[in-house]
């Protein structure tokens, strides 16, 4: 199978754009491992100061790929190697939350579920002008999970967080950006090129003190995320046995309303 992911270098500057030539972009298990090795080659190079993501031109990515046969596979396993399994998407947002340089995602079009999970991960949000930021898992019969609530926390505090992730809430552009879920909002087409002035404004400062700088940021607001969602891979596994997540997805594929029972 072809590479998901491409990584290419300008100076200081890393470029990794992930693209799986379908419309949804979606995260699919192959998707999530490469882009975890993308985001690792730059956790110990001392020559990158600024690392950009960005997906297809007309949609960042539609979340977890519902429809990848190791995604079905997981969901059929037995409990030990399906809490294996699951740990994809916490591993990848963790890896681009580890980067050592700053990250900065450029964002067209939607950005859904685990999709925004990613985009939390890194340290810059620039979206354009059409985006959107959508999170349905509860509408799914799922928790949001991957670590992601503690990063939103931090981005747009509890009462916006349970906006998003609990009522889930469609957000544009222009609202992600007076949330701070957003660092800024371009015209369309244009996410990527405000990334990469970004930056290469990040790449002419010196290295190292812009790289303490950001940890010890990360470090103050993350200080109590391991507390906060040590325990989400285990609800959605939980979750995964419901009647409501099967409900969820059925409903999803079969393009209804889905009606949930809390069981």
């Amino acid at each position: 199978m072809p590479d998901l992911v491409s990584v290419e270098r300008e100076g200081r500057i890393a470029i990794v754009r992930f693209d799986t030539g379908e419309k949804p972009n979606a995260l699919s298990q192959k998707l999530m491992r490469e882009l975890t090795a993308a985001a690792e080659l730059f956790h110990d190079d001392p020559d990158v100061s600024a690392v950009v993501l960005t997906g297809h031109n007309n949609v960042f990515s539609m979340g977890a790929d519902l429809k990848d046969p190791e995604g079905l596979d997981a969901r059929k396993a037995g409990l030990a190697k399906r809490r294996i399994l699951l740990r994809a998407g916490p591993r990848l947002c963790e890896a681009w939350e580890k980067v050592d340089a700053l990250t900065i995602c450029a964002i067209e079009g939607w950005c859904v579920g685990g999709g925004a999970a990613l985009a939390a991960a890194c340290d810059l949000r620039i979206v354009g002008q059409s985006g959107n930021v959508y999170i349905p898992e509860v509408e799914r019969g799922m928790n949001m999970s991957w670590g992601s609530i503690p990063r939103l926390v931090a981005l747009v505090g509890p009462a916006r967080t349970k906006r998003l992730a609990a009522l889930c809430e469609k957000v544009d552009a222009e609202t992600a950006l007076s949330w701070g879920l957003a660092d800024h909002v371009t015209p369309d087409g244009a996410a990527l090129e405000k990334a990469m002035e970004i930056a290469r404004a990040t790449a002419s400062l010196p290295p190292t003190a812009l790289k303490l700088v950001k940890h010890d940021t990360n470090v103050a607001a993350h200080a109590l995320a391991k507390a906060t969602s040590h325990r989400d891979l285990e609800a959605f596994a939980l979750m995964q046995q419901s009647e409501d997540f099967q409900e969820g997805i059925q409903a999803f594929f079969e393009g209804r309303d889905p009606e949930f029972t809390g069981d």
